[in-house]
């Protein structure tokens, strides 16, 4: 793998460079080196975390600024699980049936998504690039050091994680016509003094055949969890409030 060129110049870290030479393949490693060689990131540090599906890594760019480089596996990923978020989205017909590009067209759908999430004023780690299974996005942290997920660390004010749910269900619907289709505490990351909505991946258009029963699974996920931190809610109330929010906005 580091025949080509020296994987070293842009992983020098020697447990995330062991990371890379068994999880991704020659074609990930290539495409690093194409968006390291366009400045996008310089170097690729450590892994911020691990999953089936992909792994996030720490990186820095040039100027010492932080990037989040999102890599999806191309031979573990639950192809078929990836691929009934993609059916039915208008944007991208024709997807071929096979895992690498069912894997490509989620990271250029999760580009996408946050695109249109940002643009709408939802709060998600801002886009940089995307390039075949790689997604460079904002790193989320303070001082280095990525922030912990929800599920890990409670915000300290509940209600403005309410509010703050409420009103972000309703830009997703209202400005970027889309539903998150996985929003619970453990896609949602604790940056100390804001909320940020991540893994969006699997986010389909309104006009998905299944993106009302994908709506409903979020609102009931979160009134749920409201219910574990001491919020009176639950899926009934919880809609209603964002209905209320809704017209507010209308």
């Amino acid at each position: 793998m580091e025949d080509e060129f020296d994987l070293r110049q842009y992983v020098p870290e020697e447990d995330a460079r062991k990371t890379f030479a068994k999880v991704f393949d020659k074609s990930t490693i290539e495409t690093i080196h194409k968006l390291a060689t366009k400045r996008y990131f310089d170097i690729v540090e450590f892994a911020i975390s691990t999953g089936k599906e992909a792994h996030v890594f720490r990186a820095v760019d040039t100027s010492g600024n932080f990037r989040a480089v999102k890599i999806y596996k191309t031979e573990t990923s639950d192809f078929k699980h990836m691929a009934q978020y993609i059916e039915g989205d208008r944007r991208f017909k024709g997807v071929k049936k096979n895992k690498r590009d069912i894997v490509f067209t989620w990271a250029k759908k999760e580009f996408k998504n946050l695109t249109l999430l940002t643009k709408a004023g939802v709060r998600v780690p801002m886009p940089i690039a995307q390039m075949d299974n790689v997604v460079v996005m904002e790193f989320i942290g303070k001082n280095g050091e990525a922030s912990p997920l929800l599920k890990d660390k409670d915000f300290p004010d509940s209600q403005k994680v309410y509010d703050f749910i409420v009103e972000a269900f309703v830009k997703m619907v209202q400005k970027a016509e889309l539903v998150h289709a996985d929003l619970s505490q453990y896609n949602i990351i604790n940056n100390g003094d804001e909320l940020v909505i991540i893994d969006c991946g699997q986010s389909v258009l309104t006009s998905h055949p299944k993106a009302e029963e994908f709506f409903e699974r979020d609102v009931k996920n979160m009134a749920i969890y409201f219910q574990k931190i001491g919020i009176k809610t639950d899926f009934k109330a919880l809609r209603a409030d964002i209905k209320a929010k809704k017209a507010e906005f209308s």
